[in-house]
């Protein structure tokens, strides 16, 4: 998908159906004046699915998303799919969320493209993508190899181009390309908080803190089969970068 050329993106990737970061994350948005916001992918994957779709609905912004892996499983799973991608602890979990979206989400997401460019003032062209521009489900971080990344992001003819998938933010360069990742607004690897990012004639990481006792109060009170687990690993005291990046060498390309 294309579109003309637009300024103040806001790219918000990962949520998760964190709400309560989501929340935080949209008011930081507005505050920043931005004209769009970009979703990444693995928006309802989580605790809170149908209130993180309703904020996205009501947030008052133009909003362009893109599919993630997990947003797929979902639609997948609603369908009456299982796919073996899927791993067997998280497939509950799945069918869990695809059994709480309503007809017209379902069709909201069927919409969603698999990646989203853009002409964004100041950048020039802006590919988004999930993982990365070929897939879903690709790994890679700050620490792969440049030659192993090269064939995947310089065929694009971006300037810029943003993934997500991983939660964890950075920059780096791969060729003539602009590769970074805004991290996770609701379930990082790192500190706690929100991270996204905002793209106008430059591109500036943002860390937004909520309170994240009420938020995992609040995932606690849902039915999502793991509450407890993403209330404890992914708001209050989330895996450390360097946890991950040990754990994706195992699975990340090279």
């Amino acid at each position: 998908m294309t579109e003309g050329t637009v300024g103040r993106v806001a790219a918000l990737y990962d949520i998760h159906g964190n709400a309560p970061a989501l929340e935080a994350v949209l008011a930081d948005v507005r505050a920043a004046g931005a004209e769009l916001i970009v979703v990444g992918g693995d928006v309802i994957p989580g605790p809170m699915p149908m209130e993180t779709i309703a904020l996205l609905r009501d947030c008052g912004i133009p909003v362009a998303a893109i599919q993630g892996n997990g947003d797929r499983e979902v639609l997948l799973r609603r369908a009456g799919i299982q796919s073996d991608t899927v791993p067997e602890r998280f497939r509950d979990v799945m069918t869990w969320v695809s059994e709480s979206l309503r007809p017209k989400d379902v069709a909201w997401l069927a919409t969603w493209p698999a990646t989203l460019r853009l002409d964004v003032r100041g950048l020039g062209s802006v590919l988004f993508c999930h993982a990365t521009p070929r897939n879903d489900l690709d790994i890679f971080t700050r620490l792969t190899p440049e030659e192993v990344l090269r064939p995947i992001f310089e065929p694009t003819g971006a300037a810029t181009v943003v993934c997500g998938h991983t939660h964890m933010a950075f920059s780096r360069t791969v060729g003539a390309v602009r590769v970074v990742n805004p991290g996770s607004v609701g379930m990082p690897f790192g500190d706690p908080g929100a991270y996204w990012m905002m793209l106008d004639g430059e591109i500036v990481f943002r860390h937004t803190e909520y309170d994240l006792a009420d938020a995992a109060v609040r995932v606690r009170a849902t039915a999502y089969p793991q509450a407890e687990a993403f209330a404890a690993g992914s708001i209050l005291a989330p895996p450390t970068e360097e946890a991950m990046l040990t754990a994706f060498a195992k699975v990340a390309l090279s």
